[in-house]
């Protein structure tokens, strides 16, 4: 019976280089995924609005990198954007702009509920309660009446 003198491992298979490979694989490319998926969400246009221009890296600001950094999540970007358009713009422009970007961009659905509430606050600072009433629809769920009533309250 003959030996062998060859170093194996458990399985029996040596460490070659193509195992090597692998293990570097396994470790990089978990990281690279990220990085690449980091850096194509911050290229979405969030908004819901096709005229809107896309935040990239380079338009970021000099004071914003030497200060602190504050990246700003896609439904404060909305709720700012339609509170903002509630300004110039009746309620019921502004709900259906929301229930298109909730449309275009279903991740934003979660926070439907919160903004349109926050609309209907807002309304009823601006056109007083009745009147922002009048602009309620069903758009995430009523959240906007929901908003009116406890601005009026």
């Amino acid at each position: 019976m003959k030996h062998s003198t060859n170093p194996q491992t458990r399985r029996g298979h040596r460490g070659g280089p193509a195992r090597r490979i692998g293990r570097t694989l396994a470790l990089v490319l978990p990281v690279v995924l990220v990085l690449s998926g980091t850096l194509a969400v911050t290229r979405v246009n969030w908004t819901g609005s096709p005229s809107s221009s896309v935040l990239t890296a380079s338009d970021v600001s000099s004071a914003e990198v030497s200060g602190k950094a504050v990246s700003r999540a896609p439904q404060d970007v909305l709720r700012d954007q339609l509170m903002t358009e509630l300004q110039d713009k009746n309620p019921g422009v502004v709900l259906t702009h929301l229930q298109q970007a909730v449309n275009g961009h279903p991740a934003l659905a979660k926070h439907c509920t919160s903004i349109a509430r926050a609309l209907g606050r807002a309304a009823v600072r601006i056109y007083g309660a009745s009147r922002a009433q009048s602009y309620a629809r069903p758009v995430c769920d009523t959240a906007f009446a929901t908003g009116v009533l406890a601005a009026h309250s």
